[in-house]
């Protein structure tokens, strides 16, 4: 059992009424500390990176329904980066896909938003102290649904590239994950090495990823080579 004290919670969420909501909830739990409130996954991985390590929330609650780059592909990038932070989902909706794309991301618990500030605290007390999974009663009926159809389902899936990674960024990903160099890229493409190290910046910058160690921890972790 880990003793926990005063809480660093952070979330993030698109919509601003859904935000509001939330913020008002945790502001009825005198244990947490609000680290930040994002809008996008581009500003959370922002508000993080400005971070010190004990200035990181220890929880994250993370909505999934965001547009661009989604709550699971998030949760993917983040949890490369900060592995100590726990992630907690929050949706409107228990579909199946969803629930199986949360899981593999990486998420610690699963709650639906209507949730109040109670089962809120009570999920963040489950995962600190007692290494919890917390979900929502309808969400862990379809995550037992699910358990019986997954090893049939993990070996058709792979790991989520985020959508905002182009076709051509794809492609060289996964040759530059694979070993190759920027001239050798280039020369399989058929481009120029300058255009291979433009997009290769831009994959970092999206990825918020620094060098080609972690892009090559991020693809073999989260299985995007096939």
């Amino acid at each position: 059992m880990q003793e926990i004290g005063q809480i660093r919670v952070a979330f993030v969420e698109d919509n601003m009424v859904s935000r509001k909501s939330f913020l008002q909830k945790a502001q009825l739990i005198p244990e947490w500390t609000i680290v930040f409130a994002a809008v996008n996954s581009n500003d959370c991985m922002e508000k993080l990176s400005a971070l010190q390590e004990d200035q990181l929330p220890q929880i994250v609650f993370m909505d999934i329904e965001m547009p661009g780059v989604n709550g699971s592909q998030t949760i993917v990038m983040a949890k490369t980066i900060y592995p100590q932070i726990f992630f907690i989902a929050l949706t409107v909706f228990d579909d199946d896909d969803k629930i199986f794309e949360v899981i593999k991301a990486g998420a610690c618990g699963y709650l639906l938003k209507h949730e109040g500030h109670t089962v809120l605290k009570d999920a963040v007390t489950n995962v600190l102290e007692y290494g919890g999974s917390p979900m929502s009663p309808a969400i862990a009926r379809k995550a037992l649904q699910l358990l019986s159809r997954a090893p049939e389902i993990a070996k058709e899936e792979h790991g989520l590239i985020p959508d905002s990674i182009t076709s051509r960024e794809k492609e060289i990903l996964q040759y530059t994950v694979s070993g190759w160099d920027a001239r050798r890229i280039a020369a399989k493409l058929f481009i120029s090495v300058l255009t291979v190290r433009k997009h290769i910046a831009n994959i970092y910058e999206k990825l918020h990823i620094r060098s080609k160690a972690e892009i090559i921890n991020m693809a073999h972790k989260n299985n995007w080579l096939k």
